[in-house]
């Protein structure tokens, strides 16, 4: 397990753009692949996006596709999620997550480390 802080949420305006930070500890940094995710009032949680160990290779989800990206610098263990052109759908609870290398980095299981959110709301 790795410690996970978010950080970088608030409440901005469609169009608008924020961007989250991740800080990890506890554990080498990279180790761990790691994603964003996000939860909004009275949905499942859903991946969001996700970026190797390396930052060599990169997933997202369609929703935010060309709007949202993942980056991290493995020399501040933080990953990023830069977040541009914001719509009010994107209004979430946004959970930053590692898992182990190893396994598949796309794949929206085997994440078994978890931050405590950090609140996303974009007014229309």
């Amino acid at each position: 397990q790795v410690k996970l802080v978010e950080s970088g949420g608030g409440l901005v305006q469609a169009g608008d753009s924020l961007r989250l930070s991740c800080t990890a500890s506890g554990r080498p940094f990279t180790w761990f692949a790691m994603a964003w995710f996000r939860q909004a009032p009275g949905k499942e949680r859903e991946f969001v996006q996700s970026i190797s160990w390396n930052g060599g290779d990169t997933y997202s989800a369609d929703s935010v596709k060309g709007r949202f990206t993942i980056s991290r610098d493995n020399a501040k263990n933080t990953v990023y999620l830069q977040m541009n052109s914001l719509k009010p759908e994107d209004t979430a609870v946004y959970y930053c997550a590692a898992k182990l290398t190893g396994t598949p980095v796309g794949s929206t299981t085997g994440w078994g480390s978890w931050g405590q959110g950090t609140q996303v709301t974009v007014s229309s």
